[in-house]
């Protein structure tokens, strides 16, 4: 089944105090980093909820899920069967990532926006996201008996400007 890959970047960054994504890590942008983790995982990758990339569903600002179901719906219009999502401060995956989501739908537990979504979950998310109030991934997951994963690997989570200081000095 053809994967699509979709870092998720359009966030406000509110927490970090400037664009997240273009935030340098040993040279590159986290959003770079983030392309570059996803890619051996995926047949394509996409960014998600910024000008230059697909946009958030049903508009901006709906969070994760918003950039989620712009992605499913992509993927669903280009014959892509699943989206293996990651966040653009997601700098390094497992290389096992993909097998151990599949099959779809899956989500790591400790951080369930990294997860493999069906197409086929897209009616759902677009109900959820404009009949109700809760747009959490985990309330998503739930409602479509997506399975949490357990992986020990720690996933970056860059937060603040002391994260990503953090995780340069991890890399070396």
């Amino acid at each position: 089944m053809k994967t699509l890959g979709a870092v998720l970047a359009g966030g406000r960054s509110r927490r970090f105090g400037s664009d997240k994504a273009v935030a340098m890590l040993d040279g590159q942008t986290l959003l770079d980093h983030a392309l570059a983790a996803l890619r051996p995982h995926c047949d394509a990758v996409v960014v998600v909820g910024r000008d230059e990339g697909i946009a958030d569903w049903p508009r901006p600002d709906m969070g994760p899920l918003g950039a989620i179901a712009g992605a499913l719906g992509y993927a669903g219009a280009h014959g892509f069967g699943q989206v293996l999502t990651a966040p653009v401060d997601c700098v390094r995956l497992p290389t096992d990532l993909r097998d151990r989501l599949e099959p779809a739908s899956a989500f790591v537990e400790s951080q369930p926006v990294v997860g493999l979504w069906s197409v086929a979950v897209l009616d759902a998310l677009q109900a959820m996201l404009i009949g109700e109030k809760e747009h959490a991934v985990r309330a998503f997951a739930r409602r479509i008996g997506a399975r949490g994963v357990a992986v020990d690997f720690a996933l970056p989570n860059i937060n603040s400007a002391e994260d990503l200081a953090r995780l340069a000095g991890d890399a070396r």
